[in-house]
């Protein structure tokens, strides 16, 4: 998929997008394409980013100045049972995304995740602290990261939590749906993390890498809050009167273990001279009242 626009000259910076037809790619597209870049925005289907060669014919082609590598296996159980194919994905494809990013000269972001903490701290996590993956999906997300650091100059790793947006399955949109469909519902309350609006992430996405501030960066909305406390929130804002009620970790289990606190401390940020997110809160209202999501 190729978007093109007429660019001012001022503005000719051409973009490389991988997982476009992603939850946060398919916003990304959207919102660079009005900012007037000249945006090249690829599908799983359309670059294999498993397959080097396939990697260097779509760059020789396209010559990008920024890469925004957002493609990923990112079913978290799924990856507990796909080891290879988790790591050929988001470690062996981020090297190959690396290496030929490098060798044009273009800026790379690339797009990660809370769950490269192991989720066993109590206060907020800053990107200057140690990673300690639980599950096979984080481990593979730090092997992407230790591939972008190692094999390439100009970088944004930008790590992201609990993320939610118009497209795609999410959190958010499961909610409602169950909302319609059941009077009671039990969920989480001992998983405390920041959830992420795709199209806030997408604009402080752009406004780093505008810049030459390398380096890695946590963004979330700001504040936190339980899932339970997430549904909560959901709830009220569409005035849904449901049961609501809190369960443990434990009364869910699943193939993949969750970090139990994944919140982060937007540190970088504040370093480079970026504005804060939003709360989350006003981000969730923002997108139920005019996203078109709930019908």
């Amino acid at each position: 998929m190729k978007n093109n626009m007429e660019k001012s000259p001022m503005s000719r910076d051409k973009i490389l997008i991988t997982g476009a037809k992603g939850q946060l790619g398919t916003d990304l597209v959207s919102l660079l394409n009005k900012c007037n870049y000249i945006v090249y925005g690829y599908s799983r289907k359309e670059l294999d980013i498993t397959k080097l060669e396939n990697v260097q014919e779509i760059f020789e082609e396209v010559k990008p100045n920024i890469v925004i590598h957002a493609g990923a296996h990112t079913k978290v159980d799924l990856a507990e049972l796909e080891q290879d194919n988790t790591y050929l994905i988001n470690a062996i494809g981020t090297r190959n995304i690396s290496i030929e990013a490098e060798k044009h000269g273009a800026k790379l972001v690339y797009i990660s995740t809370d769950y490269v903490f192991n989720g066993q701290g109590k206060e907020p996590y800053n990107e200057f602290q140690s990673t300690s993956p639980l599950g096979i999906y984080g481990k593979s997300k730090l092997a992407g990261e230790e591939f972008v650091r190692d094999l390439h100059s100009k970088f944004f790793i930008v790590r992201t939590s609990w993320v939610y947006g118009e497209n795609g399955n999410n959190f958010v949109k499961t909610m409602l749906k169950l909302g319609k469909e059941k009077d009671e519902l039990s969920v989480v309350y001992d998983q405390i993390g920041c959830p992420t609006f795709t199209v806030d992430l997408s604009n402080k996405i752009i406004e780093i890498m505008s810049t030459e501030n390398y380096g890695t960066y946590h963004v979330s909305n700001s504040g936190s809050c339980s899932w339970y406390e997430f549904a909560e929130e959901i709830f009220r804002l569409v005035n849904i009167n449901i049961e609501l009620k809190p369960v443990t970790t434990d009364q869910f289990p699943r193939p993949a273990k969750r970090p139990a606190y994944s919140v982060f401390d937007h540190m970088s940020l504040r370093l480079n001279g970026f504005s804060e997110m939003r709360h989350w809160k006003t981000a969730l209202k923002d997108f139920v009242e005019n996203h078109n999501i709930y019908k």
